[in-house]
């Protein structure tokens, strides 16, 4: 009887012990959970609210439907010259950064003295590169009698080119700020690389195969599950540029370079037009969900999985 009587308090003492390890995990992820609901879905929830009124944030919102949306879509050139710019830059930037990425930490992937320092150097540019105080730097770095043609006339070519005022030029200054800041994919790159085994290579030079050939039938494929998490990454980054545009050109000339993310920022606060702009958001979430999901259906063609 008193062996029986202990087994119970002693899978009671368990439990309780388990309680405690459940609780005290909750405790701990707790600010994460207030933040994330608080900061994140609640506004989120808030806005795809606001998106079906008329508000102007001094007044009360007023319930219109779907009226904001329609007119979006079907009468607001602007919306489409933006949405047009924002695709162009994503198009063209986010290829070249992955490119320029892939290149850099293949150069950086053998381990030296020196390794930590050039690491550190290039992706110093990620961090700063969407400050205010880099995007005013760039403005007068293409200005007409910025560096860009001081270089340019000190090689002998004669250049004047107004690089900001140009409809053809302009969005490119933003691209190659963009491409710029590679240095997060690059990181990213270096794992991955760092994870393809080394037995793989050593094979494919018993074998005879050049450093072409091991790079295309060995490197490419091992990394493209690290590709896809870039591009992911970078195509949402892409289309939420804001400081570029913003500081560097204000959308200039000619709307050529008004991002998604500027005209959505006039509507709201400039305009007064906080509705429009929240259906706005809502739009570029489905669109980028939408690029995500199609994405991840086609990763089973050619991303590689080992297991």
């Amino acid at each position: 009887m008193k062996k029986n009587s202990m087994t119970p308090k002693r899978k009671r003492t368990i439990g309780q012990i388990m309680n405690r390890k459940e609780v005290a995990g909750y405790v701990f992820i707790l600010p994460f959970l207030i933040g994330f609901l608080g900061f994140i879905i609640l506004p989120m929830l808030v806005s795809f609210g606001f998106s079906f009124t008329r508000y102007n944030i001094l007044k009360t919102p007023s319930f219109i439907g779907l009226e904001n949306y329609i007119t979006m879509l079907t009468s607001d050139a602007t919306f489409w010259k933006s949405f047009g710019a924002t695709l162009y830059y994503v198009i063209f930037s986010v290829p070249l950064r992955l490119i320029m990425a892939l290149i850099v930490a293949m150069l950086l992937v053998k381990s030296t003295k020196l390794s930590g320092f050039y690491r550190a150097v290039y992706y110093l540019p990620s961090i700063i590169g969407s400050s205010v105080a880099v995007a005013i730097l760039w403005k007068r770095m293409f200005a007409s009698d910025g560096v860009i043609n001081a270089l340019l006339q000190s090689i002998g070519i004669p250049s004047t080119v107004a690089w900001l005022g140009r409809t053809d030029t302009a969005i490119w200054t933003l691209i190659v700020l963009a491409v710029w800041q590679f240095g997060s994919s690059m990181l990213i790159f270096l794992s991955g690389l760092k994870q393809v085994p080394v037995s793989l290579y050593e094979s494919a030079k018993v074998d005879g195969a050049g450093g072409i050939y091991r790079f295309i039938k060995i490197t490419l494929p091992m990394l493209t599950p690290t590709i896809l998490f870039n591009l992911i990454n970078q195509i949402i980054n892409g289309f939420m540029a804001f400081t570029q545009s913003y500081i560097i050109t204000q959308g200039k000339p000619r709307d050529s370079t008004l991002f998604y993310t500027v005209y959505m920022y006039q509507n709201s606060f400039t305009y007064g037009k906080l509705g429009y702009g929240c259906a706005m958001a809502w739009v570029m979430v489905l669109f980028v969900g939408l690029i995500t999901f199609l994405l991840f259906k086609t990763q089973k063609r050619w991303v590689y999985y080992e297991s």
